[in-house]
């Protein structure tokens, strides 16, 4: 029998709670012509997620969509065979099938992983569509150039810790804005980051202007709320703001746009300084940049120019407490868990 996690019939509310998901067991999926079975090893946790369950993107019965590592059971696809490991989307189940006229979103093309570039968990991270984003973010659309003062908020994160270790390499000064203080500690320690400031400080606004003396040339919003209006008074001219996601509006009420409310409350600065905006949807640079972006990543992360720390739950039966943790800020690092034996380790 297969076990996943799918949405509950439960209405589904702002934030997850206990009556959100439930789990199921079914038989176990054969593959097809053109199929292959796969065992789920790693299942990455993300807050874009979130949005496709309030959207309705999931359907009720299906299993939770997320990014994966499997290893290949049974194939009838060329090229792959039993015992291979692959990035592929299985979701919140502990197997699943890749390959033809399997549902899956156009831009996460499944891929046989080379296990000498690194773990093989971090191909939902580092490696794969995690650092490709932080790389299309920072390096495409916010440029920083030497001398440049690049903030990156949620500096911790999955995407936070790399996009910021990006900057660096581009010989910008940056700045982190992160939760607890070990967050901040870790972020400047072991990242490199020149500063980082709290957004649990009373005093956070000041904080971050403290740290920030020539203002802000570029910045990488994972946040929004808050975090976002501290940052508004500090762009310079020509400033460019990348939009990679905002976590603090994942639960407004439905129909409320969050990042037209934060547009709006940005736009007499934007437009007086010139500040660009650009949204950052990852699928947008799959087909020109992954490939190129690989190579150099896996040159960075084996030569310990990039850093990279995983924030590593064991189970399936706990994977939604996991996602309602990180969702919360509760993880420390890029959140995943182990649903299976990893033939690597």
């Amino acid at each position: 029998m297969n076990r996943y996690w799918t949405l509950s019939d439960k209405p589904v509310g702002a934030w997850p709670d206990a009556q959100t998901f439930e789990m199921r067991e079914e038989a176990m999926p054969k593959p097809g012509p053109g199929q292959a079975l796969t065992r789920t090893i790693y299942v990455s946790l993300d807050p874009y997620q979130w949005g496709y369950k309030r959207r309705g993107v999931e359907p009720t019965g299906a299993p939770c969509h997320a990014r994966t590592v499997s290893q290949v059971v049974e194939s009838h696809i060329d090229g792959l065979a039993a015992g291979d490991l692959v990035f592929n989307t299985n979701g919140w189940s502990a197997y699943g099938l890749m390959g033809e006229g399997v549902a899956r979103p156009s831009y996460m093309v499944p891929r046989k992983l080379d296990p000498s570039l690194g773990r093989i968990s971090w191909a939902v991270g580092v490696l794969g569509m995690l650092g490709l984003t932080a790389y299309a973010g920072m390096i495409l659309q916010g440029d920083p150039k030497a001398g440049d003062t690049a903030v990156v908020s949620a500096a911790s994160g999955g995407v936070g810790q790399i996009a910021g270790q990006l900057a660096k390499l581009r010989g910008a000064r940056v700045v982190g804005i992160a939760g607890r203080e070990e967050k901040c500690r870790f972020v400047v320690e072991e990242l490199g980051y020149d500063a980082c400031v709290s957004h649990l400080s009373p005093t956070f606004a000041d904080d971050l202007r403290a740290a920030c003396p020539d203002g802000v040339d570029v910045y990488f919003e994972n946040v929004g709320g808050a975090v976002f209006d501290a940052v508004l008074p500090l762009f310079n001219p020509g400033a460019r703001m990348t939009i990679c996601g905002l976590i603090a509006h994942y639960g407004d009420a439905a129909g409320v746009d969050g990042r037209a409310e934060l547009m709006k409350r940005g736009e007499a600065i934007f437009a007086a300084r010139g500040v660009t905006v650009k949204d950052l949807f990852v699928g947008d640079f799959v087909a020109d940049h992954h490939d190129a972006f690989l190579r150099e990543m896996a040159g960075w992360v084996a030569d310990g120019k990039v850093r990279y720390l995983e924030d590593m739950r064991e189970g399936l039966e706990n994977v939604p407490a996991a996602f309602g943790d990180m969702l919360r800020g509760g993880n420390f690092g890029k959140m995943l868990v182990r649903v299976g034996e990893d033939p690597t380790l």
